[in-house]
């Protein structure tokens, strides 16, 4: 048997200020800060071999808060750009109430939910490159290094956390739980909450909840 445990990283500071965050490296927000604690409190009593974890500071803080709580920092960590969060394009830096009035609500929840529709694509101070990601776009980068790199140590039998964002873990939840695109519109993977898979010894998954 082996633990995968996927854990999006704790509120940002846009987050709480509802802006589209992508790959801009905003800290967490004291809130953050104390839903990583609280993941770590979760996590007292399980023992893991190693984290993976994307090169925001979100996410790496938030895997270094569980860590120092749960006393394994001296653990293996592999820090991946694969595992960053879905590149917002244009829309990076803005507000999504105010995106929402603009193009209407409609509009928003197909550019932050769907599989293959992707943001606006812009040249901005926040995306000099005019990068845009859809979920589609993310999951060809993130999934193959989640099937390459992660999967076959939990195969292996060792138990493994992830921490990353809510659309790369999206994009391997989708995977993992079979969704359609129609079904990945309506999932939401919350800010600081544990979500572990459990697998038995032919790498099949026999548990998934949050914690």
């Amino acid at each position: 048997m082996a633990n995968l445990l996927l854990l999006r990283h704790g509120e940002s500071q846009w987050n709480l200020e509802n802006r589209f965050t992508g790959w801009v490296d905003i800290p967490l927000s004291p809130k953050g800060e104390e839903e990583a604690r609280q993941a770590g409190e979760k996590l007292k009593s399980f023992r893991f071999d190693k984290a993976y974890t994307s090169v925001l500071k979100r996410a790496i803080d938030t895997l270094t808060i569980v860590l120092k709580i749960i006393g394994q920092e001296s653990i293996p960590i592999e820090y991946d750009k694969a595992l960053n969060e879905r590149h917002y394009g244009a829309l990076q830096g803005k507000n999504k109430a105010e995106i929402g009035k603009i193009y209407g609500e409609k509009q928003l929840k197909i550019w932050r939910r769907s599989y293959d529709v992707p943001p606006p694509r812009d040249t901005t101070e926040l995306n000099p490159d005019g990068i845009s990601e859809s979920l589609k776009d993310t999951a060809a980068r993130s999934l193959p290094y989640f099937e390459s790199k992660i999967l076959p140590e939990v195969h292996a039998g060792k138990n493994v956390i992830v921490s990353a964002h809510g659309n790369s873990l999206r994009s391997i939840v989708m995977k993992l739980d079979g969704l359609s695109k129609q079904e990945v519109l309506e999932l939401n993977i919350p800010t600081g909450v544990p979500l572990l898979y459990v697998y038995d010894s032919n790498g099949n998954i026999t548990e998934h909840r949050y914690l």
